[in-house]
Formats: structure tokens, sequence, C-alpha cells
């Protein structure tokens, strides 16, 4: 089972006992505390072929129906990447360039911002980095390492605004995808070819990225000091270690995110679970 380390479990327990929801001492815990208690069934829109141990505990522990809906699996992107993206990403070899985000709402301090693009720059990849400005900051620019600009100049991009991730994630030139390990960035980089690196910033985050490198082993999560701090040499060592072609653990990850894709990826699947959730749902009300 997922154990957290203590900086993890001290995040999660603000998280669930800390903030409320309408006053009245209406934290996440009790929220979550009285629907499981009141509910008839728990529904989880995930699938017993990737979850399947937690689904079961999940019902030994509440003694409650547990209702699949299926795997999160994200809709194909109607539109085209933006030409500038195109150009830039089409400038470089096959799988060799590293694209970075930490989702729309995460805001690291400045060292950690600085470090996070230093350990990029140490690799001595091309990199695409999707960053909000660090807290305290207006803008990308005025936060950047001292020099970094020009010695990443024409190999290196950080970007503030919003970005075409799964177009991104599609695009053969990418190789390699560091994320937060929200959901929706998981979904998107399941069904993709790029190695993973995990860097989890917040509460769901860590339990996510726990799964993708024990359990499904996709992925390799960064390695953090017992404050949660990542240095731009664990980045770098984490990044090189993924890319190098003759990594035993990059092999592994590859050949076991290849066999998860085609999982995700099989025709009809979501309609299966859709119709089995129904199923259950018209069970449990007769």
């Amino acid at each position: 089972m997922i154990t957290l380390r203590d900086y993890e479990a001290r995040d999660v327990e603000y998280a669930l006992t800390q903030m409320e929801f309408g006053g009245k001492g209406n934290t996440v815990l009790k929220r979550n505390a009285v629907s499981l208690e009141a509910c008839d069934a728990i529904a989880v829109k995930s699938c017993r072929e990737m979850e399947g141990v937690y689904i079961d505990f999940i019902h030994t522990v509440y003694k409650k129906p547990v209702l699949l809906a299926g795997p999160v699996k994200p809709e194909p992107p109607a539109a085209k990447l933006d030409d500038h993206l195109v150009r830039w990403l089409g400038g470089f070899h096959k799988a060799a360039v590293i694209y970075c985000a930490l989702g729309s709402e995460c805001f690291l301090s400045i060292h950690r911002f600085q470090e996070l693009l230093l350990g990029l720059e140490l690799t001595g990849m091309p990199f695409f980095a999707a960053l909000k400005p660090p807290s305290g900051y207006e803008t990308i620019e005025s936060a950047l390492p001292q020099g970094f600009k020009e010695r990443t100049k024409g190999r290196g991009v950080v970007d503030g605004g919003w970005v075409q991730q799964q177009l991104v994630l599609q695009h053969p030139s990418v190789g390699c995808f560091v994320t937060h390990c929200g959901a929706g960035s998981i979904s998107e980089a399941m069904v993709n070819d790029c190695q993973l690196i995990l860097s989890p910033q917040v509460t769901d985050q860590f339990i996510n990225a726990r799964m993708m490198s024990l359990d499904l082993k996709v992925g390799i999560q960064v390695e953090k000091g017992e404050d949660g701090f990542v240095s731009k040499h664990g980045i770098c060592k984490a990044i090189k270690e993924m890319m190098d072609p003759n990594s035993q653990v990059g092999t592994e990850t590859r050949n076991n995110r290849a066999k998860w894709r085609e999982f995700l990826l099989t025709k009809g699947l979501e309609e299966a679970y859709i119709s089995g959730f129904i199923e259950d749902l018209r069970s449990l009300v007769g």
C-alpha cells in the first residue's frame, strides 16, 4: 500500500483538516467522512485492471459497493499545435526534447523555480517548460536565474501562458515529460509515448506519483530532501537516467507504459465500463 513521507503527510493533513468549505468547521475530512458514512455506494472513475488492490481496500473498509465508471482517457484534441511550437519542436531529433509542466495552480517559490530550471539546463538537452511565475514575481523573465537565458538560447523555452499540452506530448520530438502528477496530466501522459519524470507538489499528487512509480512502474519520482526540496542535481539525474537508451529502469518503464497505453486505447473499453456502471446502478436501486 502507498505510504507518504513526513512532509507529504503534513501537507495532506493540512488539506484534510484545515481547509474549510462554507465555514462552520466543514473541512474536507468531515465532508468526506459524512459522505462515506451516509452513502449507499461509492462510485469511482477508475478500473480494476489498474487499481484493483485499492478498490478492494475501499470495499473492505467501508463495506459498501464500489462502482467503477472506467479509466480516465482524454478526448483527442480537435485543434492543431501552434505554428511557432511546430517550428521550434521540429528543429530537434525524435524524442530529444524535455517537456516540463507543473499545472496551472502551482506557484513555486523563487528558489524552487530556479532550481528546477537549472536542473533542466544541467541535462544539456533541449527543453520546453510551462510554468507559472514564482510567488512574488509578475513575469517569468524577471525570475530566471542569472545568465540562464543566454546559456540555454536555442534549446530552452520557459512559457508562463496556457500551453496545448496534449498536442505537445504527441509531438515526436518530445521524449520526456516532467509532471506534477495531476489527474489530467496523468491521463494525457498515459496515452502518449514519452518517458515520465514524476515531481508531485501537493496532496493527491503524492499518491498519484506513488501509484505511477511503484504499482504501474511507468515513471520514476525525482529524489527529494526531507523537506520535499528538489535539487537541480536530482532533477538532472532522474531525467538522464530515464532518457539513457541503455538504462534498465528506462527500458522497464517504457515497456510498462506501452502495455498500459495499449490497454487504455482498447476499442470499446470506456463503453464497456460505462455499461457495467449503469447496470450496477440499476441493481443497487432495484
